[in-house]
């Protein structure tokens, strides 16, 4: 065989929406300048290159040379600029017109700013869905990035997926490549001698192409890869190897555009919803998820290698159900997208929305920023931008609308100063209450839950990289991640304003840590919800199973709440224990007065640094003994 393997190299470089500049700053130092600056040096090119709109926007802030040195290399045809929603969101999980704003809006961006005209695209986390075909071919997308599972999900063979491929939905077409999963985990996690081994077994079977195109945090950012990977040499030692392999015409390095325009196609193929293997489990709920892993271990190793394509997990929606926060996020996005548009569409609010849809914040795994306060923050803080500006002028005004889409209606109270959403289904629970004045949604804390990482397997799968001669991949890692002890979980959903009634044997140590049981509760509790809207508050009362529960909002949120119960029916000594799970300390006003138990709402998650403890908000509940059957509280 005298032609050479083209062999496209990409890297996919991202920074979310509200990430710290320390963690940006370091990432540029240690990752993105070096990784670039020494291909450059080797002559390591042409290279396909991603880069999320944050990063970008923190970049023309912060680093504008490494920009320039990027703009360089694609005037000099070194490197290829891929396309995505700007503000990498999960396109899948857009309506329509913003996916064709966000691929717009990246499109613009790489023009103005480096005068090129982008035509691949870095679909983010790889979430594919049939029907974004149409919708790539609108943008102006030639070709997409998708995993070589996708198409083995969809009934393709190994060794069929070495070339370019064509989609289509709505009689649109789209080209498709292949990432080749074997590449991922060799590059960097294993010696460079395993790569070239690989690249020159793919030649000799008759191959024309070889596609890598992963996150680039792996080359420095994640745990053990700086040492490994410009430490131990691996990068030089790698970068002399693929020299070694060109120089002998074994290899051309080439762009993705380049292998989807020259290399013979190998025809039509149709992918159902598919993301990559991690991911797809990641979305399980935790019993399916040791469901799963239960039959890969009874499959075993053998058996497991002839069928993994078809022994696989969920898909990325999921976590919408999965996590009641994180939907709650993506339907007020949805909402105030459509708001928007119907408003004309005033700039500021379609940026904020725009960043607001950025992914990271609306899942878990060990990626995946749901368990990071400060990422959900930041997207909350983005609807809170746009709904101000939406909302200019409004006097108080409520809805009644299924805002999450669960078959049950919420109540939507909002004014030009705040908005709140309350579930009479759920105990008249306050699930959002945000003030414009300081953009924070008091309302945005997590539930703690129990995740399958928390128990322990008995036995450690073996995974990538583990094996003597390399570095362990940020999956090994997953696997290896053990607790001693399992944290709290809490028994009811988390919002502002849940009621129980405790007994008197319950300590402020065990109902922080969720050892109790309630004499009685109203979390899940139906209750018949009665609105009246005055010019200057809207009081809802909510009323059921003996409660009655009284909220009035006057035109800048402030909450007033008043409460009346059946005291005949309450145990002697119980106590009315009305919680608030707040993302941060906020006064109350109690009538009559009362004790108030406090405690920190802390998770425990398990991310790439193994597992962390994060505070994710403050519970705040007042103690009025039950025999009063009244009382009220007023959230400043």
């Amino acid at each position: 065989m005298t032609a050479p393997l083209r062999f496209v190299f990409g890297l996919h470089l991202h920074q979310p929406v509200g990430n710290f500049d320390h963690v940006m700053a370091d990432h540029v130092r240690d990752v993105y300048r070096p990784i670039i600056e020494r291909a450059n040096a080797a002559g390591f090119f042409p290279l396909t290159l991603h880069v999320s709109g944050p990063l970008f926007e923190w970049l023309e802030d912060h680093d504008t040379p490494w920009l320039d040195m990027i703009g360089r290399l694609a005037a000099d045809g070194r490197l290829e600029l891929l396309l995505a929603g700007f503000d990498e969101p999960i396109l899948a999980s857009l309506p329509r017109p913003d996916r064709l704003e966000q691929i717009g809006r990246m499109h613009a961006y790489l023009q103005r700013r480096f005068g090129v005209q982008a035509t691949g695209l870095w679909l983010t986390e790889r979430v594919w869905q049939p029907e974004l075909a149409a919708d790539l071919a609108a943008a102006g997308v030639e070709y997409a990035l998708v995993d070589d599972r996708h198409f083995l999900v969809s009934g393709f063979r190994h060794d069929e997926l070495h070339r370019p491929h064509h989609t289509e939905s709505d009689g649109h077409r789209v080209g498709l490549l292949a990432i080749d999963e074997r590449l991922r985990y060799l590059i960097p996690f294993r010696p460079p001698e395993e790569t070239a081994s690989y690249l020159r077994q793919l030649r000799s079977e008759g191959h024309g192409l070889a596609v890598l195109a992963d996150d680039g945090e792996k080359f420095g950012g994640w745990p053990g890869t700086k040492d490994w990977v410009y430490g131990s040499g691996w990068l030089d030692t790698f970068l002399k190897t693929m020299e070694s392999l060109k120089s002998a015409g074994e290899i051309e390095l080439t762009t993705g555009q380049r292998a989807f325009r020259e290399v013979p196609s190998g025809g039509l193929a149709y992918l159902g919803t598919a993301s990559y293997r991690e991911m797809e489990k990641w979305a399980l709920p935790p019993i399916a998820q040791r469901n799963l892993t239960t039959l890969e271990e009874e499959l075993g190793p053998k058996h497991l290698a002839a069928s993994s394509a078809f022994v696989r997990g969920g898909h990325w929606h999921h976590f919408l159900v999965k996590y009641p926060e994180s939907n709650r996020m993506h339907k007020t996005m949805v909402a105030l997208s459509s708001l928007s548009r119907s408003r004309g569409d005033p700039p500021e609010a379609r940026r904020a929305i725009g960043r607001a849809q950025c992914n990271d914040a609306y899942w878990h795994g060990v990626f995946g920023g749901l368990y990071l306060p400060h990422l959900r923050n930041a997207i909350w803080r983005q609807l809170a931008i746009a709904e101000r500006v939406l909302r200019q002028g409004e006097s108080l005004a409520y809805e009644e609308l299924d805002l999450d889409d669960d078959g049950y209606p919420e109540l939507w109270i909002h004014s030009a100063q705040f908005s709140a959403v309350i579930s009479p289904h759920r105990g008249g629970a306050v699930e959002t209450l945000t003030r414009f004045s300081d953009l924070t949604n008091l309302a945005d804390v997590l539930t703690r839950r129990r995740e399958s990482y928390h128990e322990l397997p008995k036995e450690q799968a073996q995974g990538h990289g583990d094996a003597g001669g390399g570095t362990a991949s940020i999956h090994d890692i997953e696997k290896a991640s053990r607790l001693t002890a399992l944290p709290p979980v809490d028994a009811e959903p988390r919002a502002i304003l849940v009621e129980r009634l405790l007994g008197n044997d319950v300590s402020a140590d065990d109902y922080a840590s969720g050892r109790y049981t309630a004499v009685r509760s109203w979390a899940a509790t139906p209750l018949r919800a009665r609105v009246s809207l005055s010019a200057d508050a809207v009081t809802v009362v909510l009323q059921g199973d003996d409660l009655e529960k009284r909220l009035m909002f006057d035109r800048a949120g402030c909450l007033d709440v008043a409460y009346t119960w059946n005291a005949a029916a309450a145990p002697a000594n119980a106590v009315f224990a009305p919680e608030l799970s707040l993302a941060r300390e906020v006064p109350l006003r109690l009538q009559p007065d009362a004790e108030v138990w406090r405690s920190d709402i802390t998770t425990v998650a398990r991310s790439e640094r193994g597992f962390e403890e994060t505070v994710q908000g403050v519970s705040l509940t007042p103690r009025w003994p039950a025999r009063l059957g009244a009382c009220s509280l007023e959230l400043g």
